[in-house]
């Protein structure tokens, strides 16, 4: 079932948002200083790829304390419209009992959208 609702999620719009990600992450990482930001956004990429399956956990960081202010930087700069665009497009498909699931994954990727520092995304195939 994951792997349907995967390739239900690509045709419908997760892959060129998957693609848009890695492409940021790419323009990201050309940069010294974005090389962490360019891992969090392949990390959405990721989650945006697979959503149906992937579970969002806390990380195990040895570097806690530069999360919070890596995560304001972060919302500063983006991460609040990705998030609204994520919570928007998950409102819209609750409409209909089809997109109840992919509301759910919407809602899923604005969690980590918001603050992607400090968690890890574990894809289970």
């Amino acid at each position: 079932m994951r792997i349907l609702g995967n390739i239900i999620w690509w045709i419908f719009g997760g892959l060129e948002a998957a693609i848009g990600y890695f492409t940021g992450s790419l323009a990201l990482a050309i940069t010294i200083i974005g090389i962490p930001a360019a891992l969090q956004t392949f990390k959405l990429g990721l989650l945006c790829l697979w959503p149906f399956g992937a579970e969002v956990k806390k990380g195990e960081s040895l570097s806690g304390c530069i999360t919070v202010p890596l995560n304001i930087i972060w919302i500063i700069f983006g991460g609040l419209w990705a998030c609204l665009n994520h919570i928007l497009f998950g409102i819209l498909l609750t409409i209909t009992i089809i997109g109840i699931p992919f509301a759910k994954q919407h809602f899923k990727m604005a969690g980590l959208s918001l603050a992607p520092f400090g968690k890890n995304v574990e894809l289970n195939f």
